[in-house]
């Protein structure tokens, strides 16, 4: 794929960030978007900036984490642009706890956005990926998924397996020679709000970091725009 013109991408976690500066960028270049995030609101702001450039655009409220509504929204979406060129599996959070102290429940909702939304991003759009001749998958793992943190095991853990299960697809895809290809990308530092909107408990205080300073400490390593990341993505 040598040019973003006239394809279509779709883009999860859309409603800030990296989501909507990709949005944005591709909007400019002359791409057709399918926009998603369960923020209405945030998404609504990234469906007016890249409408500006004159695509088309349409969104929807999704959750990645539940199968039913990553299946509609990818056959709405293909239905909707008449193909599908691009996914961007880029909706995340985080979790600030020891791995004794947080609970299943912290553990699942994490790994159901964070990892089952891009397996369910990936399944769903590939047919209409493959079946467009001209096809990338994105999934966005974290510096993170390169290197562990203690209070992030849970985050860890999601991106490594982001990584793995990339890393497999793509040289699946590779040898199945189908036009379509996948990019794993570890971004560090990004000054975005999943820093902000972390979920944390006190168990992080049995290692000695305070979930309110810790969650201030981490902020200050966030020197990297959400522009310059979609800018070194794309």
């Amino acid at each position: 794929m040598k040019s973003f013109e006239k394809k279509v991408a779709a883009i999860t976690g859309a409603g800030s960030g990296i989501g909507r500066a990709l949005a944005v960028k591709l909007a400019q270049q002359g791409c057709n978007l399918s926009l998603s995030d369960v923020n209405e609101k945030g998404l609504a702001e990234t469906v007016a900036l890249a409408q500006a450039y004159g695509v088309k655009v349409t969104s929807a409220k999704v959750d990645v984490a539940k199968l039913e509504q990553m299946q509609a929204w990818a056959a709405a979406t293909a239905r909707e642009h008449g193909k599908v060129n691009l996914i961007f599996n880029n909706a995340g959070v985080a979790l600030g706890s020891t791995v004794e102290g947080m609970s299943y429940e912290e553990l699942e909702w994490l790994m159901g956005i964070n990892f089952w939304g891009v397996v369910y991003g990936i399944k769903e759009f590939l047919p209409h990926l493959k079946a467009s001749g001209e096809g990338h998958i994105i999934n966005i793992s974290s510096i993170f998924g390169l290197g562990s943190q203690p209070s992030q095991g849970a985050y860890n853990a999601s991106k490594f397996a982001v990584r793995g299960y990339t890393e497999a697809l793509r040289q699946e895809l590779d040898l199945q020679q189908c036009g379509v290809s996948a990019t794993c990308v570890h971004p560090g530092g990004i000054k975005t709000n999943i820093a902000k909107a972390a979920r944390m408990n006190d168990s992080m205080k049995s290692i000695g970091i305070d979930p309110k300073k810790g969650q201030q400490n981490f902020e200050k390593f966030l020197h990297v725009t959400p522009d310059d990341a979609a800018d070194a993505i794309l």
